[in-house]
């Protein structure tokens, strides 16, 4: 069951992730996120020096991320990870709260994840508890 081992130490590292990107943690970001990697937000799309910079900055504060659902494909050494949330956010200097079905592949590389994208894709149905 090597393939369920490895899906939840993904699971388990998206969880790290959210709390590293609320407390503006960097350090374990940039660990984290692989030089190539790329984000897309409501608001356009970019790399990891732009996303590391929107995060030191405080341009979008990632104050909390409510997880109601997560799942994981392994395929290979590519984790494709589905996370349904609720995202309280600072952007702008305005508070604003979203569902998100947010979208995180993450790659293997020297026996370690690497977070290769992370897509945020608004959800347009009611908030489902």
């Amino acid at each position: 069951m090597q393939n369920t081992n490895m899906e939840q130490d993904v699971i388990n590292l998206s969880k790290e992730k959210w709390a590293w990107m609320a407390d503006k943690n960097t350090a374990e970001l940039d660990a984290l996120f692989h030089e190539k990697s790329v984000y897309v937000h409501m608001g356009g799309s970019w790399g990891k020096a732009q996303e590391m910079d929107i995060i030191k900055s405080g341009g979008i504060h990632y104050k909390k991320a409510d997880i109601h659902e997560v799942s994981v494909n392994i395929i290979g050494a590519t984790a494709v990870l589905l996370n349904r949330i609720t995202l309280l956010a600072v952007v702008g200097g305005n508070e604003v709260t979203n569902p998100f079905m947010v979208t995180e592949v993450y790659v293997q590389e020297d026996n370690a994840w690497k977070l290769a994208s992370l897509s945020f894709t608004k959800l347009l149905i009611p908030e489902q508890k």
